[in-house]
This record gives structure tokens, sequence and C-alpha cells, in this order.
């Protein structure tokens, strides 16, 4: 469409496209990741898996979107119109994940003002669990809606849809030109505090001590492939869709270098905050670094404020930065996820931006609202885990499948983004697209699938497993494919494909 939106300038789509990369799982999945896959080992795989598949498959949805110009199902749709369903697909995936990511969310909100007096006491986990939570002894168990997390909640909410209500440059740009540059500086002021502790240099060295024996093993390189895979927010229509507000000269090769590179820069920060500060609080309880070492919820509401507890003075503040980054990572992760559905339903049904983000950010408000329940820990478990590894991961490798092997796209992609952008790409993308990607992520699908068979991940019940994960995962595909049923209205195509031409 002409009158498509934009981003205001390169650096605005470069601070949103990092903004959605950098979130919660780069602060409490990437060190603990590192630290158990050879430490300092590690980041030889982690660099291999960027450059042959994070950088790789960022420029092929970034030239997807800025060749075809529209949402992930629009923009596939142009592709192939077999192809509309897959778009969908990563539509709903992305929707499924912004219903309990704002949740949690909600909770770094509330630890914020927790972090005022150190409030969760002296048993953080008792607290996060019995008093903020208020979690349910049994899997399973919905139980009724818990007004503390309910309140921040629908504040999240609030707040996410008016600035997608403002548009790409006056919303989604302005906050992540406030958000990213805050969040670092933020974080800065924590790792530089974590470094001087006592304790620190044992806990920098757990985390970058290599144990070169790990290399050899291939579950680190699969690690490594699928850190990267799901911190740069790829596979599930987020780039795509960013990318596809980018004026027509925009060099997309080096968008997607700087976004990458930014994005693995501070998780390296991150390594560094959180070990520094990991390695403190087991000199402060005279255990060894393994066995404090946590990541995911536990590192964030449970250990971290038992390390605030111990900082010798101003706990609070330093509770309110590390908790106010949680925050800020959150919110610019969870509008690029929330974006992603608004645009499709936008296109799709050719309403106003403000009836599709009204329509879809409302459903997306009510359906969270389970997260927010006695039992929605286990909920939010299940649906992360089996929504990532078996929705994200299949549907990156079937995007790659059909891009490279049976729309054979990959040569106009190349032209493309080299047509716009000062740094070529040449052989080795289309290898790393074609041969390299497929091989890896069909092998942690294959993985997943032969663990999840041996037993219930977590060991939670079937029925949990059934109803919370693999029914949303194949609920996802089913309703993709009737969503790319209806047609697009012949007008609006018609503009597109001139605009494609």
């Amino acid at each position: 469409m002409e009158n498509r939106q934009q981003w205001g300038s390169r650096y605005g789509f470069i601070m949103a496209a990092v903004g959605s990369a950098v979130g919660l799982g780069n602060i409490w999945r990437f060190p603990a990741v590192a630290y158990e896959n050879g430490g300092g080992a590690f980041f030889l795989p982690y660099l291999f898996a960027l450059l042959t598949a994070g950088i790789p498959i960022l420029i092929m949805e970034f030239t997807i979107g800025h060749k075809y110009r529209g949402s992930a199902p629009l923009s596939l749709f142009r592709i192939n119109k077999k192809a509309e369903w897959l778009g969908w697909w990563q539509v709903l995936i992305s929707f499924v994940i912004c219903t309990y990511y704002a949740v949690i969310v909600a909770w770094a909100i509330k630890y914020t003002i927790y972090s005022f007096g150190t409030q969760w006491g002296s048993d953080p986990s008792k607290f996060l669990f019995g008093k903020v939570l208020k979690l349910s002894d049994k899997p399973g168990e919905i139980g009724s809606l818990v007004p503390g997390v309910v309140i921040p909640l629908l504040f999240v909410w609030a707040v996410t849809l008016f600035v997608l209500y403002r548009g790409v440059s006056k919303g989604i740009e302005k906050l992540n030109k406030i958000f990213l540059p805050t969040l670092v500086v933020m974080f800065m002021i924590i790792v530089v505090r974590a470094v001087t502790l006592d304790g620190a240099v044992e806990g920098l060295n757990a985390f970058f001590k290599p144990n070169w024996d790990m290399i050899f093993n291939g579950k680190v390189w699969i690690a490594a492939y699928g850190q990267i895979f799901f911190s740069l927010s790829i596979g599930f229509a987020i780039m795509l869709t960013y990318s596809s507000y980018l004026p027509k000269k925009s060099d997309i090769s080096n968008n997607a270098f700087i976004t990458a590179f930014a994005n693995s820069g501070f998780e390296l920060l991150a390594g560094i905050g959180v070990f520094a500060a990991l390695g403190f609080m087991a000199k402060q309880q005279g255990v060894p670094i393994d066995e404090v070492v946590s990541s995911g919820i536990g590192l964030a509401f449970v250990v971290f404020p038992s390390i605030i507890n111990e900082f010798p003075g101003i706990n609070g503040l330093f509770g309110v930065l590390f908790f106010l980054s949680l925050v800020f990572a959150g919110m610019t992760s969870l509008i690029s996820i929330v974006e992603t559905f608004v645009a499709g339903i936008q296109e799709k049904f050719r309403i106003s931006r403000t009836k599709a983000v009204l329509s879809g950010g409302l459903l997306a408000t009510v359906i969270s609202l389970l997260f927010a329940t006695n039992g929605g820990l286990y909920l939010l478990d299940v649906v992360d885990y089996f929504i990532n590894n078996f929705g994200v991961v299949l549907a990156g490798l079937v995007e790659v499948l059909l891009i490279a092997w049976f729309f054979k796209e990959l040569n106009g992609l190349q032209s493309h983004a080299n047509g716009v952008s000062d740094l070529r790409i040449g052989s080795w993308w289309k290898v790393c697209i074609s041969f390299v990607t497929p091989l890896v992520l069909g092998y942690m699908m294959f993985d997943n699938i032969r663990q999840n068979l041996k037993q219930n991940y977590e060991n939670y019940p079937t029925s949990l497993i059934l109803y919370a994960g693999l029914f949303i995962v194949g609920a996802t595909i089913v309703i993709a494919f009737i969503l790319s049923v209806k047609g697009w209205k012949s007008s609006a195509n018609t503009v597109e494909k001139k605009e494609v031409a």
C-alpha cells in the first residue's frame, strides 16, 4: 500500500528491531545456557550459530518484509498463495506468546515496587509462590484470579495497546528510542556494581572459564543454535513485519548484522552482570557457584531478590534497577510481538489500525487473565515450553524449507537484498538457509519429540500437557489454515502487486 506506515529513521528501525530481540531471555536464559554448555568455550558454537543461522534468517526475513511490503500472512501470500497459512501460523504463535509474556512483565512491575524496602523478606521463594502468585498446590488447577497480578497486567496491556494505537513511528519507534538506551544504562549500572562485589571474580571465572571438552558435544552446538534462534525473534513474524515498514531504500544486510550483534552484545553484558552477582551470593553463603546458578523465573524472582538482600547498602536501588530492566526489556519485546497480529488483522480484514489494536489486543488481554490465576504459573510454563519448542522451531523449519526448496525464492531475495544494501550477501547465505538451518532445526525438532516421548515435561500431568501444550500448538496450525481460506480483497491485492513489481 502506498500509504503504508514507515519508520521515521533507520536508527528508529534498528532500535525497534534490537528492542524486540533484547528481551527477558537475554537476561535470564543466556547466562545459564552459556555456563551449562562449556562456559567460555560456548562462545565458539554461539558465534558460529549466529553467523550460519541467526544472521542469515534475519536477512531473509528482513528481505521478505521489505520486498513484499506486508504483514507475515500477506507477504508470504505474495510469494506464493499456498504459503499464506504459514504467515498466519507465525502470527498465531506470536499471539499465544504475548498472552503469557505480558504476565511476566506484570510480575516485574510488582517486584520493582517490592524493591523499596526489599518487601520479599528473607525467603523470596515463599514470597513469590505464596504471597504474589498464590500458587495452587496441584498443577492443572486454574483456580481464581489473583488481584495482585491482574492489576499490573491490565496496566501492561493499557500501555502496550496505547503505543500500538499511536502507530509505527509515533508509537513503537518513540518508545524504543527511550526504553532501549535507558535499559542499557540501567543494566550497565547493575554490571558495574556487581563486578565490584566480593566474590564477583569467582563468578566471572565460572562464566568465562572454557571447558573445551564440551566443544565436541553435539548438544552444546544445538544449545547454541537454540539460543540464537529464540533470542533474535526469528521464526514468528516479528522481524518480517517490522521490516515491511522500512523505506524502499534501506540497507537490509547491514541492519541485520547490527541487530544481531547488538543483541549478542547485550547477552554478554547480561552474563557478566548475572554471574558477578551469583559469585557474590555464593561467597556470602559459602557454597560453590554451581549451587546458586539458575535461569528463568527462578533466577529473576527468587535468586536475584536473595542477592539483593545481601547487597552491602542501597539494596532497594539495585532492586529497582534490575526489575525495571526486566520491565523495559519485556515491554519492547511484547510490543513487537503484538504488532505482528495487529498488522495481520488490519490487512486481512481491511479495518483501521485502531480497530485492529482493540480487537486483537482486547482478546489477548482477556486470554492472558488465565495466567493471572492461582494455577497460572503451571499453565505458563507448559504453554511457553510447547509453543517455543514445537511451535517456533517447527514454524522456522517450515519457513526455510518453503522459501529455499519449494518456492525457490532465494535468488530473488538475494538480488533484492543486494540491490538495496552496501554489504552484499553471497553463496554462504544460500548455503546456510538451504542446508545448515534446516538440518539444525530438524534435529532440534527430533530431539524435542524424543525427549517428550520419554516422559512428560517436568513430570506434569498428562491432561495439562495435552490441553496447555499439544492442543495449543495444534490449534495455531488449524486456525492458520482457516484464516488463509478467506481471500484478500482484490483492490488491495492489486495495489500490493504493483508495489512489489
